[in-house]
């Protein structure tokens, strides 16, 4: 049921919409959303053994493996993504909003001059921000473009082989250390601030997720919930280990007592100096698989999401609303508005992301008709009779 399947660990993201041109303004928006197109393909894909087990009569699947990832060649497939996106941001019960997203459906129209190849390209990022204030989340998405595309030397080439994914990692992983380091200098982002950042490239058939803190990236693949990334929690037991190892500790859940999560941008005040390790990191995790013709969508969302909601419920309500209405912007909503039903307590922020052009919906059964006809008083009283044996 699930042969080709990715299947990453289960735990628990922020966004922005506007006409995107590489412009430092306007922070006010949430927003920012560009029209897509749809280059030719290129062949690999994606397989895992992990295991799953069945949650609803929507085919989905809970994820209880850990991160494994193979990817093999084929050259019978020769699907290319057809991207189309929305998003969908409220402040719930908070005074104010302090989430920032970016959605960006066409990246190489708008990065030209760093990409080479003329392929599907996408660029999607939630920026969860903390510390009473949104200026960590607004700043790293005000220089987004230039901190994960042009500073962190993004590798040119039109030949995307395991060379060029190795080092396209390796540019984004570079690409959150920068935003960090840019934070710690950066005069208008006090000390105390902070944001978690999940980000989402889609390259051709590639998809790249990385992630330091707990917004969260859910994969519809042909109906099962494919976790994308790790909740950097206290909760989560390697994050622990590893925070404790560097001298961290946890109070009533809180790293050092004072922070939910145990991985963010900036909160310098918790850090040590720039190039020691921290308790408290920026370091990204980072995922990557092939995307199949069985990829529907892509859910990236903050934790105001994920708090009250499983990825399998999230992935059911976005994949029937889908078939209603096959809108992403709208499904972005109805995803939000079901959280704010079951009584979220913070900002709440997600993004669609889908595969294809049409939401394809099964054509129900046509239920057979089945004529009607009466029987004569003479016909019934044979009937009867036959029926008593008579």
């Amino acid at each position: 049921m699930v042969a080709g399947a990715e299947i990453l660990c289960q735990q628990s993201i922020s966004v922005l919409d506007v006409q995107y041109r590489c412009v430092p303004k306007p922070i006010e928006n949430h927003f920012l959303d560009v029209s897509s197109t749809t280059p030719p393909p290129i062949f690999r894909e994606v397989r895992s053994s992990d295991s799953l087990s069945i949650f609803s009569s929507e085919s989905v699947v809970s994820c209880l493996s850990s991160f494994q990832t193979n990817v093999i060649e084929t050259s019978t497939t020769k699907f290319a993504p057809s991207i189309r996106s929305g998003s969908h941001t409220d402040k719930g019960c908070r005074k104010s909003n302090e989430d920032e997203h970016i959605c960006v459906d066409n990246l190489s129209a708008h990065l030209d001059y760093l990409f080479g190849y003329p392929l599907p390209s996408a660029f999607y990022a939630v920026f969860d921000g903390h510390g009473g204030s949104n200026a960590a989340a607004a700043y790293v998405k005000e220089n987004a473009m230039k901190l994960f595309f042009e500073d962190a030397n993004l590798p040119p080439t039109s030949d995307i082989d395991d060379a060029f994914l190795e080092k396209l990692k390796n540019s984004h992983h570079r690409a959150f250390l920068l935003a960090d380091q840019a934070l710690a200098s950066e005069c208008s982002v006090p000390d105390s601030c902070g944001t978690t950042a999940l980000t989402a490239l889609v390259l051709g058939r590639h998809l790249m997720v990385a992630n330091a803190g707990d917004c969260r990236a859910v994969l519809c693949r042909k109906g099962v919930a494919v976790q994308m990334s790790q909740d950097h929690r206290p909760s989560y037991s390697p994050e622990c280990q590893r925070v404790e190892e560097l001298g961290g500790y946890f109070e009533d859940g809180y790293l050092n007592g004072d922070l939910a999560v145990t991985r963010a941008l900036g909160d310098w005040y918790m850090k040590f100096p720039i190039g020691s390790s921290s308790p408290l990191t920026a370091e990204p995790e980072v995922q990557q698989i092939m995307l199949t013709e069985d990829d529907e969508f892509l859910i990236v969302a903050c934790d105001g999401i994920w708090d009250v909601m499983s990825n399998e419920h999230a992935v059911s309500l976005v994949r029937r609303a889908l078939r209603r209405h096959n809108d992403p912007q709208q499904c972005a909503r109805e995803l939000v508005n079901e959280a704010l039903r079951l009584n979220t307590a913070d900002n709440l922020t997600a993004i669609i992301v889908c595969f294809t052009s049409v939401c394809h919906e099964s054509t129900p059964q046509q239920r057979q008709k089945l004529r009607c006809c009466s029987l004569s008083e003479e016909a019934r009283n044979r009937l009867r009779s036959l029926l008593e044996g008579n």
